[in-house]
């Protein structure tokens, strides 16, 4: 265990510091130690922190409840991922309310190539029972991870049909690594351990309130590169989800329904919206995401190392990634060139007007 984890946990207990204002401490001072040894002048006068929570850091006096979680932590072998942890999903880092501490137990890659959320309704129909399983049957030998919430209905099926056709799927939890909600799922969320995994931000002991449970969408929604909707009302978990994904600039796709059904409504508005992308297959969802397999002509793909462009290293990095497929998605792009959001912005943007790259429906860019 890490000698920050003690401050790590502490600093998602202390009072008035959400996960926005955690980055930015981070960011300023590099670990969590260095946060609760920071001179409280320090503190106060960075932008976002001010006195109050400066207070609240300097008055933080519960280190034997962070203590108490670490020993949760080593009894069932479960991983911390604070938000400077290469392992933590890095996806999320770019939306702006990522936590700043997630509790895993798996085995799947947090941060795998590909990865979609497939969500819905508890109270599905056999329609949308048979199109999840369809859909995430063919999706078996793209090796894509499967997220979703470990709920009843669309969720279960989703992760049962994951681990079916042998693909990593995890679980994004509304309470403690300590239990299991429902407790139906109990043998679900054991399998899912072996292959895929469980995750949440939420210490031991914390039940599953349901004001918990929008929060945790967030996650479903930001570390996932498209969100899937597969049956849902106009109201619900679901809705939030796809309303998350969209805010944090990700893929949404829905399931059409007839318009006399009620589980299909909240489906059907996304689309007439334009909030969701209509879905009816896998290829439809491979070929938005540009995660289709191609042949490529290795002179073509040569072309753009003979442009006489001068290209700064970013753009580099960017040519480079392009280079390997016919189109890439920005969130991958932004995940593989290790560069920041805004960084890949201004790369991207100076490429599309010097006409090296193209933009593409479904915030893909290719080689022009």
């Amino acid at each position: 265990m890490s000698n920050d984890l003690p401050y790590q946990i502490a600093l998602s207990l202390t009072p008035n510091i959400g996960p926005v204002q955690a980055k930015i401490l981070v960011e300023q001072f590099g670990t969590a130690e260095s946060i609760f040894k920071a001179k409280a002048t320090a503190l106060k006068n960075i932008e976002g922190i001010g006195e109050i929570r400066a207070a609240s850091i300097k008055g933080f006096d519960q280190f034997n409840e962070a203590e108490e979680e670490i020993r949760f932590i080593e009894k069932y072998s479960i991983r911390p991922l604070f938000i400077t942890d290469a392992a933590y999903p890095q996806r999320l880092l770019n939306c702006y309310d990522s936590p700043e501490l997630l509790f895993y137990k798996g085995t799947a890659d947090l941060n795998a190539a590909k990865i979609i959320a497939v969500v819905g309704t508890r109270n599905h129909t056999d329609y949308g029972k048979q199109v999840a399983e369809k859909l995430i049957k063919d999706l078996a030998e793209q090796n894509i991870l499967v997220v979703s919430g470990l709920a009843y209905g669309i969720d279960a099926i989703a992760h049962k049909t994951a681990l079916k056709n042998n693909l990593s799927t995890v679980g994004v939890l509304a309470h403690g690594l300590d239990q299991i909600y429902p407790p139906q799922h109990a043998g679900l969320a054991k399998d899912m351990a072996k292959n895929g995994g469980l995750l949440t931000e939420f210490r031991s002991r914390t039940n599953p309130d349901k004001h918990n449970f929008p929060t945790r969408n967030r996650i479903v929604a930001g570390m996932s590169d498209a969100t899937i909707v597969i049956e849902t009302g106009i109201k619900g978990g679901s809705m939030i989800t796809a309303e998350l994904a969209n805010g944090y600039n990700k893929d949404v796709f829905a399931l059409p329904g007839k318009v006399t059904d009620s589980k299909s409504a909240g489906c059907n508005y996304l689309i007439k919206n334009n909030k969701a992308i209509l879905l009816t297959d896998a290829e439809e969802l491979l070929q938005v995401m540009g995660w289709e397999e191609k042949a490529k002509n290795p002179k073509e793909r040569k072309r753009q190392k003979d442009l006489f462009i001068e290209l700064t290293p970013d753009e580099k990095i960017i040519i480079a990634i392009l280079n390997e497929k016919e189109t890439v998605n920005i969130d991958e792009i932004n995940l593989r060139s290790g560069l920041s959001s805004s960084a890949v912005a201004a790369a991207v943007l100076s490429l599309e007007l010097q006409n090296v790259i193209l933009s593409l429906p479904g915030k893909l860019y290719q080689l022009a």
